[in-house]
């Protein structure tokens, strides 16, 4: 017998930090008769060497993987590796995160043990009472002995106060989740798919301690996750800037003179038509950034109507041009290839993002990608034409461009051929009137 009943490893990647830190912050102020040490494998070798070294000790070793649909690829490669070097019984490979709840069958194809479906928190909890043993506990994916798919049902949903959103007692700090949930259900997101289309946000009170918290730890800075920051404290589509107001005093305060708060920046973002001057000036009253991220997506209304994005593109020219009266560096999410986008929805976005620069602002790039989860997963990849590349290249030579869209191009065509293996009944692949594109030039 070892000296702990449970060792948890993580693989502790800069790219999932923010959702670890959620789950030990869960734990740390959860009581369980079960004895458990926490790891953080921060490489390969790492990750390995703390297996190794927790087989000896624990009962049972869970080994705690997150991450995104565009890397489940690179990640099934790594736990390849590291089953090669170590693998025993005791040992349970655990996959959480927006891809291993789209997809866990595909996640227990590539490799691993259990696949975590929804939230983290309470599921985390009850496997470390369960001793790591899947059987009992909800929000898990897993086969049985005889190879049987086995879902043991979603976990609760549970209002955000009800958990820290970092972690104390490992020091472990993020950007505070301040809203889970969005209730705009972009086809090509995610987020609503994952946690619900509807908002639920962290009380001002709850946040306020998180911000004391980080004061008293010599933190300044304060930033918010947030899907949408102008709907905090909203339960529909209008802005509750009464809200934002009491939130954003409350944090420059907690955080102190010689602290900064960030709204509207990265990592989130403000939805166009959410911009006005009474906003812009809350921003510019309580915080420290003077640049703002609007997601935009696409220059062609007949676009955004498909991906129900919910606003126009008018609505998009006006939060840039307003946020640049206001003294902002305006940021624009803009996507291309997105389904069913042809010549006139392409030369419209192009058409956008150059009058948008020759405003000031700055276009984020990306590259359609069929995400696992959403309704546009049976989409094809992102198909980004000779000439579009050109001209977004000539746009990022002048500085008004910027983004992974290229690398995006790749991660595309791999989630449409993992979309191909393993097909969702019933679901249709038409998005748009597809326009051949032979034609689009006559």
């Amino acid at each position: 017998m070892g000296d702990c009943d449970l060792v948890i490893v993580l693989r502790y990647r800069k790219a999932v930090t923010y959702g670890f830190h959620v789950l030990l912050g869960a734990l740390e102020e959860h009581t369980s008769a079960v004895s458990y040490d926490v790891r953080f494998g921060q490489s390969v070798d790492d990750t390995v060497a703390e297996i190794e070294a927790a087989v000896g000790r624990a009962s049972r070793v869970l080994v705690l993987w997150s991450f995104y649909s565009p890397d489940a690829e690179a990640l099934a490669a790594e736990l390849a590796l590291i089953r090669a070097k170590v693998d025993a019984p005791k040992v349970l490979h655990v996959a959480g995160g927006v891809h291993a709840t789209a997809e866990p069958v595909q996640t227990l194809d590539a490799g691993w043990d259990v696949a975590a479906v929804g939230e983290g928190e309470t599921t985390l909890l009850r496997l470390v009472d369960a001793v790591g043993d899947p059987t009992s506990v909800p929000g898990l994916v897993f086969r049985d002995a005889a190879g049987k798919i086995v879902k043991t049902g979603r976990p609760e949903r549970l209002p955000l106060d009800t958990f820290r959103g970092f972690s104390l007692r490992w020091n472990k700090f993020n950007a505070l989740e301040i809203t889970r949930g969005c209730l705009y259900s972009c086809r090509f997101c995610q987020t609503p798919f994952m946690f619900s289309a509807r908002f639920r946000h962290r009380s001002i009170a709850n946040v306020r301690w998180h911000v004391d918290q980080m004061r008293q730890r010599g933190l300044r800075d304060v930033r918010f996750i947030t899907p949408t920051a102008l709907s905090y404290g909203s339960d529909n589509e209008e802005p509750n800037l009464a809200a934002v107001e009491e939130l954003l005093a409350s944090c420059k305060e907690g955080i102190g003179p010689d602290g900064r708060v960030f709204f509207g920046s990265f990592p989130s973002e403000i939805r166009p038509e959410h911009v006005s001057r009474e906003a812009l000036r809350l921003v510019k009253r309580y915080c420290a950034n003077n640049n703002i991220i609007v997601g935009a997506q696409s220059g062609s209304d007949r676009v955004l109507d498909a991906a129900k994005r919910g606003h126009g593109v008018e609505e998009v020219r006006r939060a840039a041009r307003l946020g640049v009266e206001e003294g902002f560096r305006i940021n624009v999410d803009m996507i291309f290839g997105m389904p069913g986008e042809d010549q006139a929805d392409v030369a419209a976005s192009l058409a956008l993002a150059r009058e948008l620069a020759d405003l000031g602002a700055r276009i984020h790039a990306h590259t359609f990608m069929p995400l696992p989860g959403t309704p546009w997963r049976e989409a094809p990849p992102g198909d980004v034409d000779p000439e579009t590349i050109k001209a977004v290249d000539r746009l990022s030579q002048q500085g008004a461009l910027y983004g992974h869209w290229q690398r995006q191009r790749d991660h595309a065509v791999r989630l449409a051929a993992a979309a191909e293996a393993y097909p969702r009944p019933g679901r249709s692949r038409t998005i748009l009137p597809q326009v051949p594109r032979d034609a689009q030039a006559h």
